[in-house]
């Protein structure tokens, strides 16, 4: 019987090979995970894990956004196969971060924007993060600020103007996510957007945007027009009194 040959064989190589001429884009998501796998089992065959992995987790961004324990119940897939999609990760992240500290946020709030659903949109918990920016609108540091449901709690407002004067800080852009998909703003988050503006403003420190991440998708205070409207009341506020 005529021997069949082995279609495996040479195929992580072709994968290479097709990505090295054509990019990324010529590969389909589910070889894309299949490399990364191959980084931490160079050896082994891991195709089925990485089509299971997209299966279960959606997209790329699902996979790599994926905890430890989940990645776990995908047979084939091991702690070195876990370390690599991790790696890589926060590897991507960081040089999502450096980017957007090269240009001013005025001249390339893609790449905010970019950033931020890179970092948030697969957590498992809600994140209030803050942006300071200097007065060229250069990001001196991004943080995490708070977990958990945003409210208008008075140690929220400390914080957060303690951290912006901590960090010298001219204006500043906070961010958090949304765990419903839905990137529509609550009440609450109008609520504490409203009073992040006025108490910044009183320490002569400008809220640029509050933006509202869930899935692939954001919600942008400043472009709807709040934030000016919110600056506006404030200031006649001040006016009248």
């Amino acid at each position: 019987m005529e021997k069949q040959p082995d279609h495996r064989k040479g195929h992580r190589q072709r994968l290479r090979e097709r990505y090295l001429k054509s990019g990324v884009k010529a590969l389909n998501e589910y070889e894309v995970i299949e490399l990364l796998l191959s980084l931490g089992t160079p050896r082994k065959d891991v195709k089925i894990p990485a089509k299971e992995l997209l299966k279960k987790f959606k997209s790329l961004r699902g996979v790599l956004d994926a905890d430890d324990t989940d990645l776990k119940t995908i047979k084939g897939v091991g702690p070195n196969n876990i370390f690599g999609l991790k790696f890589i990760h926060d590897v991507a992240s960081e040089y999502l971060k450096q980017k957007t500290t090269e240009l001013p946020v005025t001249s390339s709030p893609e790449a905010v924007y970019e950033y931020l659903l890179h970092t948030m949109s697969g957590l498992d918990k809600e994140v209030f993060k803050a942006i300071y920016l200097d007065a060229k609108n250069r990001i001196i540091e991004i943080e995490d600020l708070f977990e958990g449901t945003v409210d208008t709690s008075v140690v929220y407002l400390r914080e957060a103007v303690k951290s912006a004067l901590k960090h010298n800080a001219v204006s500043i852009i906070f961010a958090h996510n949304h765990l419903s998909g839905d990137t529509r703003p609550s009440e609450d988050d109008k609520n504490i957007t409203q009073e992040l503006v006025n108490a910044c403003e009183l320490m002569e420190i400008k809220v640029l945007d509050h933006i509202i991440i869930s899935g692939n998708d954001y919600f942008s205070f400043a472009n709807q027009g709040y934030i000016e409207t919110y600056r506006n009341k404030f200031e006649k506020f001040v006016k009248s009194i």
